[in-house]
């Protein structure tokens, strides 16, 4: 059994460089209109948004991928946002640091628009 899920996020230049500072290791604290910080569970989610939407709304986006603990997940249910494989983890503002305690390895850059 996999200890590990696999998760994606896409982000914008400025949250990258957050996490370019913390050695590629933590996501940063949300802003106070961002209740939520919210993984995806696959890909191609992450491509679309980056590439439809941030690149817009910034001029370029960034899909990341990284491996959180299963067992601390679990406590989360996942939430279906759209079609059946538009699929996110929703995580409190408040607790993103015990998220980012249970990143293992680090967060990767996959691919940019």
């Amino acid at each position: 059994m996999n200890t590990t899920v696999t998760l994606w996020r896409l982000t914008g230049p400025a949250e990258l460089e957050l996490v370019r500072e913390s050695g590629w290791k933590r996501w940063p604290p949300r802003l106070p209109d961002q209740p939520i910080f919210y993984p995806v569970l696959n890909e191609d989610y992450a491509v679309r948004i980056a590439r439809d939407w941030n690149v817009p709304a910034s001029g370029v986006g960034h899909v990341t991928r990284f491996e959180v603990r299963r067992a601390y997940l679990e406590r989360f249910p996942v939430h279906q946002v759209g079609g059946r494989t538009i699929l996110e983890y929703w995580i409190p503002a408040e607790e993103l640091e015990e998220f980012n305690d249970n990143i293992v390895g680090l967060i990767e850059l996959v691919q940019t628009f």
